[in-house]
């Protein structure tokens, strides 16, 4: 694909002015770090790390002084605070932030043959979307779909929990629903619904070459008209013990349904 800048999303409104997805991302966690630093690693900003780290980020540091990016040896105290969280695993990187790819450029790079896409319709949660992309990166999925109006932004939280499927998956912008729907459509997509109940079995559904799964936001699931104008709907039985399984989960399941039957 020739090119794969990811933004990233959320909600129901784009951020008014002054508020607007900052320039930078600040990631956390050695898988996180080192896979954008393999792919990215002119977008590296600045680079804190413990002591104990210094030998799994050689390659890192040496990138950082032949390019003259700050970095810092700190301690355990200082990489809690700037990461926010326990969950560091030893190394804090800010980078540049990239946006996200129009849906009519990521048509147009598509490689020819079976792809499957991931439309995500309000999820919110950084650790469901983090899964998510995990998920998306084990499975080869092609792309994560924005709504026109999402402003979720991938968080450090998210990356971590990705441990590096945040830059295997690009990230694509949506216009308004019909319009998306129907430029997916002319590119061989057909779209899937995922409903609680009501829709025919993910395990039996013929998988179509060209796949998109529209997932719901995690309490109230996906709107009902976006449902309905999709091209069919799928649920995923089991016992019933439980209403549902969270988005994250769902989106495993379907992802490992589309896999077996595509391959």
């Amino acid at each position: 694909m020739a090119a794969d800048p990811y933004g990233r999303f959320r909600g129901t409104r784009r951020p008014p002015a002054g508020e607007e997805t900052p320039r930078e991302l600040r990631l956390y966690g050695l898988n996180a770090v080192r896979a954008a630093f393999a792919r990215r690693p002119e977008a590296l900003r600045k680079l804190y790390l413990a002591e104990a780290r210094i030998p799994a980020l050689q390659p890192l540091l040496k990138w950082c002084v032949a390019n003259r990016v700050g970095y810092r040896v700190v301690g355990e105290d200082d990489l809690r605070k700037l990461a926010a969280s326990a969950h560091h695993e030893g190394v804090v990187a800010d980078l540049q932030r990239e946006p996200p790819v129009a849906l009519d450029a990521w048509l147009a790079a598509l490689p020819a043959g079976p792809q499957c896409a991931i439309w995500l319709d309000g999820v919110g949660n950084p650790h469901n979307l983090g899964a998510i992309l995990r998920s998306a990166a084990h499975f080869g999925v092609a792309a994560i779909l924005l709504p026109q109006a999402s402003n979720l932004a991938l968080s450090g939280a998210a990356a971590r929990v990705a441990e590096g499927g945040a830059e295997a998956v690009p990230m694509v912008r949506l216009g308004d629903d019909a319009t998306s729907l129907a430029q997916l459509g002319e590119a061989g997509f057909a779209t899937v619904a995922t409903v609680v109940e009501g829709g025919d079995s993910v395990f039996a559904m013929p998988p179509p070459d060209r796949l998109v799964y529209v997932l719901g936001a995690e309490g109230e699931g996906m709107d009902r008209g976006l449902a309905a104008r999709c091209d069919r709907q799928v649920s995923i039985p089991g016992t019933g013990a439980v209403e549902s399984l969270n988005v994250a989960a769902a989106t495993a399941v379907l992802l490992a349904a589309w896999w077996s039957r595509a391959g």
